[in-house]
This record gives structure tokens, sequence and C-alpha cells, in this order.
């Protein structure tokens, strides 16, 4: 890592706050002509850029014109061992396990196929601008040693875990209560909180794990607080079904995580589309967190997640690319198919908001927002430059954009991989575009 001083000058944002919790001037930052001030990983200063070059007249600057420099994208839900699935045809969420997802993971009993997954999947990552996301691996222990060491080495802020899973699911896939309480207890011990790495506790979904590995999975959490917990909720109403026969003697389908205290702050449940409003109420009450994941929930057909609904019920909510289900990694596009979604459900997103659910939300989410998730003065400098003009088509719109909040839209709108011209990690740039 470099440990001096750098600058890095050009049009700068980032949010604040929830702009649909306070005023919106008061939600972001913007400078048309901006500067952050990086040293050891962290952003020391941020500012207009006549104010801080004042300040540090003889630092070394790094010129962004008609770039647009964000905070890093943090996706709070991808399965890393389905990208050989992306696009694939036809299903809805209970077949696709079967056809797609079940099969592409028993690939990685093989730890050299889980050494090459890991790393084309970071590269994609970065190379769409996403530095911190949570991550399924696979029931496979090798699955997440190899994902944490290939994190680990780009220095990149990441969660995640294991798959728990020990029924209704393929025999080469299960587990069982025990071996997945150790296997995941040895993963905890070697990388949760090893630099920027941490362990999030994951049972597939309620179907896929007996009350016995459930009971195991909430153990784990009282033994180690500070780690995470990051499964699955109400995708799709097939499924929900399946839960109340499996679960007969619980309220819904909340109530099962519930009961083996898996619902915590420091939960993140994956879709909600088709919650009660009781469940809305405890999901508030634990202060835990959704990932909205609209690419996937349109692709799978599971349905229209209501944030409205979600947030009059005071629930955290982040955005999450979900592949494979999902159809991108690309965050830019993930914000275009929310923006859908909500127009479909009735209510508007606009872009500060949608900025918001890609890089605070999901800090605010994850518990990290005193580290991630905006550029101000302490945070770790996880950011993304974004070209303005990356394609014939964003260049011609962006000339007639008149605002930062028209210029953030066409971003979302028109955006993807193309448009991020550099990613940094900690400081470090860990992504470059080929010119």
């Amino acid at each position: 890592m470099n440990n001096r001083a750098i600058a890095h000058r050009g049009a700068i944002f980032h949010s604040l706050a929830d702009p649909d919790s306070t005023e919106l001037e008061n939600s972001y930052q913007y400078f048309a002509d901006g500067v952050m001030v990086m040293e050891n990983g962290h952003i020391c200063a941020l500012g207009e850029a006549a104010d801080i070059l004042q300040q540090y007249p003889k630092i070394e600057v790094h010129e962004h014109p008609n770039q647009l420099i964000v905070p890093g994208f943090i996706d709070t839900h991808i399965h890393y061992p389905q990208t050989e699935v992306i696009a694939s045809y036809g299903e809805q969420l209970l077949d696709w396990l079967e056809d797609y997802t079940f099969p592409a993971e028993a690939a990685f009993h093989d730890e050299a196929h889980c050494n090459q997954a890991s790393e084309f999947f970071l590269d994609e990552l970065l190379k769409n601008g996403t530095t911190t996301a949570l991550v399924f691996g696979t029931v496979h222990k090798q699955s997440v040693e190899t994902f944490f060491e290939a994190a680990d080495k780009r220095q990149l802020r990441m969660i995640a875990g294991k798959v728990m899973m020990d029924r209704n699911a393929p025999s080469n896939l299960t587990d069982t209560p025990q071996s997945s309480y150790q296997d995941s207890k040895e993963l905890i011990e070697r990388y949760h909180g090893k630099n920027r790495l941490s362990y999030a506790v994951t049972p597939r979904f309620a179907p896929t794990s007996s009350p016995e590995q459930l009971s195991f999975a909430g153990q784990l959490l009282q033994e180690y607080p500070d780690l995470y917990l990051h499964t699955h909720i109400s995708e799709n109403k097939n499924e929900i079904s399946w839960v109340k026969e499996l679960f007969p003697d619980n309220k819904n389908y909340l109530d099962v995580y519930d009961q083996y205290n898996l619902v915590t702050p420091r939960s993140v449940f994956a879709h909600g589309i088709h919650l009660e409003d009781s469940e809305c109420e405890r999901l508030a009450q634990a202060d835990s967190a959704v990932a909205f994941c609209p690419t996937s929930n349109t692709f799978l057909g599971s349905g229209l997640f209501n944030l409205s609904r979600l947030e009059q019920h005071n629930v955290n909510v982040s955005l999450g690319t979900d592949v494979g289900g999902g159809t991108s990694f690309s965050m830019l596009q993930t914000m275009q198919e929310a923006y859908k979604v909500c127009q479909l459900s009735g209510n508007q997103i606009n872009p500060f908001k949608a900025f918001y659910l890609s890089t605070l939300a999901g800090a605010k989410a994850l518990k990290l927002e005193s580290k991630i998730g905006n550029l101000v003065k302490g945070s770790e400098a996880d950011f993304v430059v974004l070209d303005l003009a990356s394609t014939p088509l964003m260049d011609y719109r962006m000339q007639r954009a008149s605002s930062i909040e028209e210029q953030l839209f066409v971003l979302m709108v028109l955006g993807d991989d193309r448009a991020v011209a550099e990613t940094y990690s900690f400081g470090q740039c860990v992504y470059k575009k080929s010119p």
C-alpha cells in the first residue's frame, strides 16, 4: 500500500443520509471541482479543489476530467459460485436451484475450480466498481477459503460464508448440522476480522436446513456476536408455501429464523418481496436489513419489491445483484432495474436515492457506515471513477445534462461496466479500464 498522501481531483459525489429521511440538499455532497486526499488507505480531506490544494500545496494530484468520483459500490447479496450460470434460461426460483444452481455448485468440491472462480468473480466486481459485497459460497469449506484468500490479496472489504444445507438438496451438496457448525467455526477463527474480511453465517434458506442446523447457526451468532447472518426470505410464493409445510408451528417465514435467534442487527435477508406486515415490523424492531435484488426478482418472475412499503415500516433496505439469478454485476444496471420495479410498484426513486441504496445504505445494512459507503474524512478509501463519456450515447446525452441529478440518472440508466474507468480499494487502484 502507498502510504504517502495522494490527491484525486474531479467532480465528486457522495451520500450523507437517506434522501427520503432528510432534506434533499442535506443528503449528499457534490463538488463540481473537488479534491479528495487519501493516505494510509483512508480519506484525510475532501472539499473544493481551491481550498484543499491550498492546504496541500506540494501533493501529487491525479486529475479526472469529464469523470465523476463516487464511493465504491456495495452489493449486499450475491452468489459467487453462480457466476457461470448467469443468463440461464427460463426457470423460477425452486426449479432454478435444481436445474442450474446445484449442478454449478457441485463443482466447488475442487479447490482449483474454487480458485479460478474466486479470481474471475472478484475481477468482475472490481470491473463494475463494487468494492464490498456480502457473498454466498457453497457448502464446501474450500469455496470460502479460496474466496477470502483472493479478496485479502487485493485488500478488499468482503463478507462471505459457507452455505449450511443439510436437507432438501442433492447428497453431494449437503453437510450435517455438526459438520456445518465445525467448518464454519474453523473459517471464522481463521478469517473473521483478518484485515478487511468478515464472516457471515450462511444457511441457504429455511427449507434446506433442519431445525438442528438452524440451532447451530444461532449458536455461532451467540459465540461470535460480531458475525453476520446472511440468508434468503420470501422470494417466491411457492417457497413460502414450502416453508409453511416444513415449519407448521411457526407464525410465518421470518418466525422460523427468529425461533433460532437468527434475526439480529447484523442479519441481512435477501429479497423479502412477499413479507407480511408483522414480519416487516419484526425486522425493523431487530434492526435487520433486507437486500432488494431487482434484476433477479424480475428475471426469475418472483415479483415486484415494494420499497416504499418496507420503508414505511422502517426496515433497512439496500441493493443486491443476486448474480447468478441476477443478470448483471453492475450496480448501475441494478439501480436502473430498481427504478423500473419501483415505477411498476407505484412509487419512484430519484437518482440520489438510487446511489444512496448502492453505497451508504449498503454500509448501514452491514453496520459499516463508519468505514465505507461515503467519502467523509476518516473513511476507508474505497471509491470509483466513472467516465461520463464512456459510450457515444452517454457522451451525447451528458452534453445535455444540466445538473448532478441528471448526470446520476443518465449514469444509472445508460451505464454499465464500460462507465467504470478506475476502481480503488483501501487507497490502491485495483482496476483500470484499458484505453
